[in-house]
């Protein structure tokens, strides 16, 4: 999916969606664990830009757990969430995730080949036309970890939060300071207030196939 349509389809798809349920849990916040979500249907809380998003995102319970699976097939449609809370009191973005099928010759570095696995968006509001501004956080095959990525004429900033096939298979857990990262990225000392966040399991630019899973999304105090 190129840079300019994730923009778009971002800010299409936060439009009058519905705020998920909190619960508080130590130093963290529960923006979503899935368990008001029926088994084996998307998200009700959730939305997509388009339709065939929801054949793609389905929720899934196994050993107890229930998460967003991913599946997509020539697919880059996005599913986000809206959640607004105070970056101050909360910097740090928390989630498992777990790679299953890596989209065939992705390299994001590539416009062409920009297919991931697994990415997670902390969303925050910048223009109606363009889009959010986004901090991306990407599970890539290829990719070395720590690089940063720009798409959508530098609204989405990329860091490569793991790499490689290692951990297929095996649920991974995340803590990212979104705060820090944001200022960092955008070069900024300002602590915006997100409007959600959203995943994205692609493979339209690789014309393959891909498929990950969600699970347990946090902010934390730090």
């Amino acid at each position: 999916m190129t840079g300019g349509t994730i923009g778009l389809a971002v800010a299409t798809l936060l439009l009058n969606l519905g705020v998920a349920p909190v619960h508080a849990q130590d130093d963290c916040v529960t923006i979503t664990d899935f368990a008001g979500n029926a088994v084996g249907a998307f998200p009700s809380d959730w939305k997509v830009r388009k339709d065939e998003g929801r054949s793609v995102y389905t929720v899934q319970e196994e050993g107890g757990r229930r998460f967003l699976h991913a599946a997509s097939n020539g697919l880059g449609i996005q599913a986000a969430l809206e959640h607004e809370w105070n970056l101050d009191d909360y910097p740090v973005l928390a989630w498992s995730w777990r790679p299953k099928v890596f989209p065939k010759g992705a390299d994001e570095r590539k416009s062409s080949t920009n297919d991931s696995v697994l990415a997670v968006y902390m969303l925050v509001p910048y223009s109606r036309v363009a889009g959010p501004k986004a901090v991306k956080y990407i599970w890539s095959e290829k990719v070395p970890v720590g690089t940063r990525l720009t798409s959508n004429n530098g609204l989405t900033q990329v860091r490569v939060l793991r790499s490689g096939t290692e951990g297929r298979g095996e649920w991974r857990q995340e803590k990212v300071n979104v705060l820090e990262d944001y200022r960092k990225y955008f070069d900024t000392r300002e602590a915006p207030k997100p409007i959600g966040i959203a995943v994205l399991t692609d493979a339209d630019e690789t014309n393959s196939s891909a498929a990950g899973d969600y699970a347990e999304f946090k902010i934390c105090r730090k």
